[in-house]
């Protein structure tokens, strides 16, 4: 297919938005009209030049177009220029991120801005290096067959390569084999353990001041951070008893270099490595830019401050080379035009960093822009790497990452990668005999814990356990593999026939672990079925056995799998199967427990709402089922452990003749089988037994809280119908694990955040850290923590003001109309935040029309298809913008001056209602569960105030819409902070006045 234009100045443009769109038709002709008429007008038109096709036709209601899409879309041609540099996707992001009008220009800019940024962008392509220019020619011919519509354009402003042969198609193809020639790794002499040589706190002030030079922007209390968070940096005296420091930072402070000052000459004095752990990955994002204060030269950051994430949020080169072979195969009949977004992913994968697709620099938007679900089935999701055996390992760049993480100063992380490797060090012994495993991260010695204030949440996630369905079927899949359908899943069988080869004696065992593994967990379909035993017990009227099973209404997409582990010991899967009798069981038991059935009665958009009851007391008939269930799973364990321990044996013998290569495939391999198979099952078989060990009495102070939970299975995997059911084990207070990993092998741990303590009325100093040391989870350490807390340098009786609104009920129509109020008198700049999506969507179907008419574009987490990070981009890229969000924009959010100047939350944040709070505000409260509460719902508006004011130029409005919020409430607010109650029309009134003067 050929592109239908040999310039883009052929093409109409397009900057489509509610309110008045700006369309330039191809014989110059400049329209400004409404956006119900753009349809119309474009049905007349050549597809268009624009900026972010799939959001553009959301916007104007139409349905999604295949690729290759006809338009002439500026962020591909941005990709193909910068292929790892994000950008904000509106015509404002691009026309900025190229220099093509100045900052502060607020002014709504015309679709003739669009000619500029693609003759800018081809402009840039033609002073590409000669290398990227070959690459490029190499590429095209692959573009053209997929029916790119730039490839005409591109290829006339492609200057002509260099140096170069006839092409052929082999080269043509080995141009998208990015994994060819990536750099590779080599092995470096093991990093000997850490120093202990301390930072004092002059120490730590001097290295602030020259981080921060003489022009820095003076930040009180910075210093003062600086050197009380060195106190973290000093050895510890007793085994088991690191040093802990709490650090309360108000906003503003100047936290990041406060701690990175000290950290930084610890790592220097003792050549070892700081973990700085984070709650988001923008925030990570944030530090490593900090970072480049001290590593001024972009080689050595990238050699001394490392991110670490899970290995599900890189680019994995062998399912990438999966999927590129398959299209490549492809006739041009079948269609190739997924190979556009693989051309662009191989032009990225050479430019990358550190190969992250989640919050790196391939940029946010990349996903929606061409296949929802292609990332995830690029990126190692299913914890299937084979490590050494795989034909990309030195290539890898998640091996690449874990290398330098070993000889980094800083590694970046966040707290669900720091728990989960902390959990893992703890279980192993202390002696270092092959076999005991380190993590491959290593052992790190000194935290610091940003965000500190999530720790509680993030333990909990951590060191929680849930049996579901969705959990079984996925280690069933991991496992076995591919059972049937289209998935590209492998098996162990599969994955270790390396293994196999050299260890013959594994076959036996891994036999007898797949026969188990069908006979015990969750056959391809699971979800349907249980979904109709439900059905049929709750309408016994509709019970009709000759009716044929239709399994695939609910099949998930990685159920369907295409081919099946080829051993002769496989047998007929047997009809009954232990886990979807517990399962059933599990349902039937909370159907008779939960207090409003809601029997046939389905949530928003046709799925169950999410009920849940307590375990306890146990029927006989659940505890039959977990009998059931818990030999199945013991005899999953059981070949399991021999193959494990057949690898170890194995890992033991290399001692005499070490093979580096074999040596680290079986220690990854046995890393995964504990990690992915044998703690789930050892987990899941621990809460079986406990159900059939029910003790007579409960304990006054339980360590768990067990409870069953059903909701409906996720949209984006399941196919029709179908739910899931769980049961679920948290600890009581998840701070206790949290502690007992990390006391023996830290040293020093500083925990800060500028929402440590809870700003309780008539309390004084010492109560407000006790509390917070117990939700931190600091006083389960056996050495006591040091406090420290800096106050926030901005004046907020001046720079804010905070309204309770008196006079808006709950009643949508209402909330809808003072939030569109609200945002107009801001005339943007403000963010919206709710308790419930369904109310955020609600609010968003009826004023984003309403502002885009007044050019205050609305952009919403949970309906527009980007990621958080985007959509933060774009909201603090338009400053006329305004942005509705759930928690995830409550906490974290930075976004300085005038693009958020209003804040508005739909209602007091209290905490969910559920089972797992409502025993944590039984036992943890001291007796005093209105106070727990209330804890937990101050906690929260400091974080949604703190989002407010960034820098002491700012200026901004907090309001809450809920009349019922009581004044006990207040005192989460800054001091001096002017607070009113007022009617919606005076508050607007006053809003104006205040930001508007």
């Amino acid at each position: 297919m050929s592109s239908l234009f040999r310039s883009f100045f052929d093409a109409p443009a397009l900057i489509a938005r509610h309110g008045l769109s700006s369309i330039i038709t191809p014989d110059g002709e400049v329209l400004d009209i409404p956006l119900s008429e753009v349809r119309d007008t474009l049905r007349q038109l050549p597809p268009p030049l624009l900026i972010h096709g799939p959001a553009t036709l959301r916007l104007l209601e139409l349905p999604p177009e295949p690729l290759p899409a006809p338009w002439l879309d500026l962020l591909e041609l941005f990709l193909l220029v910068h292929p790892a540099r994000n950008v904000t996707p509106t015509a404002r992001g691009l026309a900025l991120e190229l220099k093509l009008i100045p900052p502060d220009d607020a002014t709504p800019l015309q679709a003739d801005i669009l000619y500029k940024i693609a003759q800018h962008l081809l402009d840039e392509l033609a002073e590409q290096s000669a290398q990227k220019i070959a690459t490029l020619h190499l590429l095209l011919p692959t573009l053209r067959q997929a029916g790119w519509s730039w490839h005409d354009i591109v290829k006339d402003a492609l200057p002509a390569a260099k140096n170069t042969t006839q092409h052929n198609r082999a080269k043509e193809v080995d141009a998208l084999k990015i994994w060819k020639r990536l750099p590779q790794w080599e092995e470096r002499a093991p990093r000997p353990p850490a120093g202990s040589h301390s930072v004092n706190q002059q120490e730590a002030r001097k290295r602030l001041s020259a981080l921060l030079g003489k022009d820095a922007e003076p930040r009180p209390g910075q210093a003062d951070f600086a050197s009380a968070t060195s106190y973290a940096f000093t050895p510890r005296d007793v085994a088991n008893t690191p040093n802990i420091m709490l650090a309360e930072a108000g906003t503003g402070t100047g936290k990041t270099m406060g701690y990175i000052a000290p950290a930084s000459l610890w790592a220097e004095k003792n050549d070892g490595a700081v973990w700085v752990s984070t709650y988001t990955r923008h925030l990570q994002r944030q530090i490593e830019q900090e970072l480049t204060r001290l590593y001024p030269d972009p080689t050595k950051r990238h050699e001394l401050a490392v991110i670490r994430k899970g290995r599900e949020n890189y680019l994995c080169l062998l399912n990438l080379e999966d999927i590129t072979t398959t299209l490549l195969n492809r006739s041009p009949q079948q269609g190739q035009s997924g190979l556009i977004p693989l051309v662009f992913l191989a032009l990225w994968a050479e430019a990358t960093e550190d190969g992250d697709l989640m919050g790196g620099d391939l940029p946010g938007w990349f996903g929606d822009l061409f296949q929802s679900g292609l990332l995830n089935m690029i990126a190692d999701r299913r914890g299937e790497c084979i490590h050494s055996a795989c034909p990309h390992y030195q290539s890898c760049f998640i091996e690449h990452g874990i290398r330098r993480a070993q000889h980094a100063q800083f590694v970046i992380a966040n707290h669900a990668l720091v728990l989960s490797q902390a959990a893992w060090n703890a279980m192993l012994p202390q002696d270092t005999a092959p076999g005991n495993l380190p993590d491959e991260n290593g052992v790190p010695t000194r935290y610091i814990f940003d965000e500190g204030h999530h720790i509680p949440d993030a333990a909990d996630s951590a060191f929680s356990l849930v049996f579901s369905g969705l959990e079984a079927a996925d280690l069933r899949r991991w496992i076995l593999g591919a059972e049937g359908g289209r998935s590209r899943a492998r098996g162990l069988l599969r994955r270790m026939e390396d293994l196999m080869e050299r260890l013959p004696s594994l076959k036996e065992s891994l036999q007898e672990l797949i026969y188990a593994t069908q006979k015990g967990l969750p056959r391809p379909g699971w979800s349907s079925r249980l979904h109709e035993a439900r059905q049929a017990r709750l309408t016994p009227q509709f019970e009709d056995t000759n009716l044929p099973e239709e399994e695939t209404s609910a099949l998930l997409p990685d159920d369907t799998d295409e081919e099946t582990p080829s051993l002769d010991v496989i047998e007929q899967t047997p009809l009954t199967q232990p886990a979807e009798d517990f399962l059933q069981m599990l349902d039937m038991h909370l159907d008779a427990r939960i207090a409003e059935l809601q029997m046939l009665t389905r949530g928003e958009h046709g799925h169950y709402p999410r009920q849940e009851c307590d375990l306890h007391p146990i029927p006989t008939p659940l505890r039959d089922r977990a009998e059931g269930l818990l030999t199945a799973l013991q005899d999953i364990v059981t070949p399991l452990d021999r193959v494990i321990k057949h690898l170890q044996n194995a890992l033991e013998e290399q001692e005499e003749e070490p093979d580096t290569a074999f040596q680290q495939r079986l220690e990854g391999t046995i890393r995964s089988l504990h990690r992915r198979a044998l703690s789930r099952l050892q987990g899941w078989i621990n809460m079986l037994r406990a159900i059939i060990d029910q003790p007579i009495a409960q304990p006054s102070l339980p360590t768990y809280v067990d409870f069953i939970h059903r909701e409906p299975l996720p949209s984006t995997r399941v196919l029709q119908k179908g739910h899931d059911i769980a049961l679920n084990r948290h600890w009581l207070d998840p701070t206790i694990p949290f502690a007992g990993t990390l006391q023996s092998t830290t040293h020093g741990l500083l925990i800060t955040s500028a929402t440590l303590r809870d700003r309780s009325p008539n309390e004084d100093g010492d109560t407000g850290w006790e509390k917070a040391e117990r939700r931190l989870g600091t006083a389960h350490f056996l050495n006591p923590p040091m406090r420290a807390a800096l106050m926030s340098p901005f004046d907020y009786a001046h720079q804010t003001r905070a309204y309770i609104i008196t006079d808006v009920s709950r009643n949508p129509t209402i909330q809808a109309q003072a939030f569109q109020a609200l945002f107009e008198v801001a005339h943007g700049g403000a963010l919206g935040l709710f308790t419930a999506i369904r109310r955020l969507k609600e609010v968003h179907r009826r004023i984003h029309e309403p502002l885009g008419m007044k050019h205050i574009p609305l952009y919403a987490q949970h309906v527009d298809a980007m990621t958080n990070a985007t959509l933060v981009d774009v909201f603090r890229t338009e400053t006329n913008s305004c942005l509705l969000g759930t928690d995830a924009m409550r906490d974290g959010v930075d976004v300085p001056g005038e693009a958020l100047r209003m804040v508005v939350m739909e209602r007091t944040p209290w905490p969910r209602p559920d089972i797992l709070h409502r025993e944590r505000r039984r036992h943890l409260s001291g007796g005093r569960p209105g106070d727990y509460d209330d804890l937990i719902t101050r906690m929260r508006l400091q974080q949604a105030f703190g989002r407010l004011i960034r820098r002491a130029d700012d200026r901004g409005v907090f309001i809450i819409l809920d009349s019922r919020m009581p004044s006990r409430l207040l005192s989460a607010f800054p001091d001096g902070v002017p607070i009113q109650r007022l009617p919606l029309t005076e508050a607007l009134a006053d809003i104006d006045g205040f930001l508007n003067r």
